[in-house]
């Protein structure tokens, strides 16, 4: 299934982080509690990080492809929230073998990752890059 851009946002990092909201795969993704910051690996989940598009591949039918190079990108190495650059987050995630994949019913308004991260709001995980 094709996801609207807008519904993406790529962040960069040392294990770069794919954001969603309202994906069809939401409810498929396991749900994240990882309040000390650990994130655990999706298991049957894998990422194919590319230029123009982005595969998020499930087990069975779940997986849906992203418009990487129409979908924002902002850079988190430093805190900052500045504009990045797609061939960047997909050279971070060859660097990290894969990227963590978070699912949401809507982006909130801030990114406060603790908070993402020990809600249980979020579903999803560090998935492995097939590329």
């Amino acid at each position: 299934m094709l996801l609207n851009p807008e519904k993406s946002l790529f962040i960069r990092g040392a294990i770069p982080v794919l954001l969603l909201a309202d994906a069809p795969v939401h409810g498929a993704l396991p749900v994240l509690t990882a309040p000390d910051g650990a994130v655990p690996r999706c298991e049957g989940w894998s990422i194919v990080p590319k230029l123009t598009l982005c595969v998020v591949d499930g087990p069975g039918e779940a997986g849906l492809v992203v418009p990487a190079l129409a979908a924002p990108v902002i850079d988190s190495a430093d805190g900052s929230s500045e504009p990045g650059n797609m061939a960047d987050w997909c050279a971070d995630a060859e660097h990290a073998r894969g990227a963590i994949v978070l699912s949401l019913d809507q982006f909130p308004e801030v990114l406060d990752w603790d908070r993402l991260l020990g809600s249980g709001a979020a579903r999803g995980g560090f998935l492995p890059s097939m590329s």
